[in-house]
């Protein structure tokens, strides 16, 4: 028999209703780790427009800094730089003018991979929960299904031929269901032709006339055009299959609102 003196055990409180957890929930939710993402960029950015890395360009490396140590730094640097929203373009150039073009396209490479890995982790930490809620567009969504299917094939599509963003295709990637090595792989595979140009006309950029200045200009050029045209073609096809689709849900772009009445009706 219970001892009739014993205490009677109170029941414990649930930990998400102790203002502790509430505050940690809200310190967690995903809208208050999008703005800490919107505030790193906006910091990193204001740090980079302060230290105007496009000095390089005109100043040089500096002399005490020399061989693979200064590669590897540049590396480094290109990373920081790429996350923090600098033009990539303007980074190529600078790696083959400080560098050459071999060792350029080596730092340049592989401060894109660091810069993408970068901005894909902060997106996928402080970005996806809230931004997947907001997939609801038809284009955002057939978008977000061909990231996370075909998630290297699609980045490589898209490091090939420019006209996207870098940094929008990261945090794109970011907030797909897209895998870490699928996405560094082909960034790293699909930025080599691009960046390649750009740090052999950096490396000839004091002689702009020269046929190799030229043809590496060209083939900074051409992929562009390609892109162009292959997103101008994919658009017509996209319009007219959406004028063909037959009726379905009321207000659902591309089809009408109503079921067509009886002919003569």
């Amino acid at each position: 028999m219970p001892d009739a003196a014993a205490p009677l055990a109170t029941p414990a409180t649930a930990p998400a209703t102790t203002p502790a957890a509430r505050r940690a929930r809200a310190l967690l939710s995903p809208r208050l780790r999008l703005c800490l993402l919107v505030l790193l960029l906006a910091a990193a950015a204001g740090a980079v427009w302060a230290w105007q890395p496009h000095r390089l360009l005109a100043e040089g490396w500096p002399p005490r800094l020399s061989g693979g140590p200064a590669v590897v730094i540049f590396a480094l640097a290109y990373g920081g730089c790429a996350a923090a929203l600098v033009p990539r373009p303007l980074l190529n150039l600078a790696a083959g003018a400080l560098f050459g073009a071999p060792a350029g396209l080596a730092a340049a490479v592989a401060g894109t991979v660091l810069g993408a890995g970068v901005s894909f982790g902060l997106g996928r930490l402080l970005g996806q929960d809230a931004l997947r809620p907001l997939l609801r567009a038809r284009w955002l969504a057939a978008a977000d299904r061909q990231l996370s299917r075909h998630g290297f094939r699609s980045m490589l599509a898209i490091r090939l031929f420019p006209g996207v963003p870098f940094a929008a295709a990261n945090y794109c990637a970011a907030v797909s269901r897209m895998g870490w090595l699928p996405f560094l792989l082909a960034t790293g595979l699909g930025s080599v032709p691009n960046t390649a140009a750009y740090a052999v006309a950096g490396s000839h950029a004091t002689t702009p006339t020269s046929p190799v200045f030229l043809a590496a200009l060209a083939c900074v050029a051409l992929p562009a055009l390609a892109g162009c045209a292959v997103a101008w073609r994919k658009r017509g096809r996209l319009r007219a299959a959406r004028d063909t689709t037959g009726p379905g849900r009321p207000g659902e772009p591309g089809r009408p609102a109503t079921e067509p009445g009886p002919s003569g009706a």
